[in-house]
């Protein structure tokens, strides 16, 4: 993982266990490299697989709101004429594509270049969420619907009889277990999930499309799943809160843990 956080990144004393990057993970399919959100998480993922001399990415966006995308302008393999890079989201439906939120994106007056200077094989895609996705061979990748403003995508990636789940930025509703998120992390080695909240502050969140570490847990033990991490983080959260939140989970689940910048977890 290279980010952790949401909404915002942060930085200071109290931030330095479980980091202060906006989200970004990174996923090793054998040789492949998946990419999942390019928050300001995707600079230090990008100057890394710039060093190990990876030149084929691929990335998908859970969707596009800034401490999602910030760091894909800095993100290094976009700048290597030798990189080949497949960008791919499926939340925005008709409403735009890719490349158009790219050239949106990055474009004056709210960044200097645009992506036509850009020097790597960039190749913008787009699905339809439901579709079952095969970047690679051997590797699928299920998606669905979250609830969220202006929509967000769950991802379950399965490779070598092993699986993983992708679902941030998601709301639940009180007393409900989300049906696609259910299907999407069903008996998975590992989900991570959107932990904004704590279930006591979520009447005064209603409708910002993030849930609670209490709900991951809950959706954990209903699907089956073996581990479950909490990710994006609020960004007012600090180590010593989230030490207690990981304690706390896991004496009602074994399998569960705060996720931390630069945490690197075997499946």
């Amino acid at each position: 993982m290279w980010g952790t956080r949401g909404g915002l990144s942060v930085s200071g004393p109290q931030f330095q266990e479980f980091g202060g990057n906006t989200t970004c993970m990174e996923m090793r399919c054998g040789d492949h490299v998946i990419m999942f959100d390019a928050g300001s998480g995707a600079l230090g993922a990008g100057h890394a697989l710039a060093a190990a001399g990876c030149k084929d990415l691929t990335l998908y966006f859970t969707h596009t709101h800034y401490d999602h995308i910030g760091g894909l302008p800095f993100f290094k393999p976009m700048y290597c004429n030798q990189s080949s890079l497949k960008l791919w989201s499926g939340h925005m439906g008709t409403e735009m594509t890719t490349r158009q939120m790219l050239k949106e994106f990055m474009r004056k007056p709210f960044f200097p270049i645009g992506p036509d200077y850009c020097s790597a094989g960039i190749d913008a895609r787009d699905f339809t969420v439901g579709d079952v996705l095969t970047p690679y061979p051997g590797v699928t990748i299920q998606t669905g619907m979250l609830n969220h403003p202006g929509n967000a995508v769950g991802y379950r990636v399965e490779f070598a009889g092993r699986s993983i789940a992708i679902i941030t930025d998601t709301e639940h509703e009180d007393g409900v277990l989300d049906e696609t998120v259910l299907r999407l992390i069903e008996n998975v080695d590992l989900f991570v999930y959107d932990a904004t909240f704590l279930d006591e502050e979520m009447p005064n969140f209603k409708g910002f499309g993030h849930s609670t570490w209490q709900h991951g847990v809950r959706l954990a033990q209903a699907a089956g799943a073996k581990q479950v991490g909490f990710i994006h983080h609020s960004f007012n959260r600090t180590d010593d809160e989230l030490t207690q939140i990981e304690q706390a989970a896991k004496r009602i689940f074994p399998g569960a843990f705060c996720g931390r910048d630069l945490q690197v977890i075997d499946v």
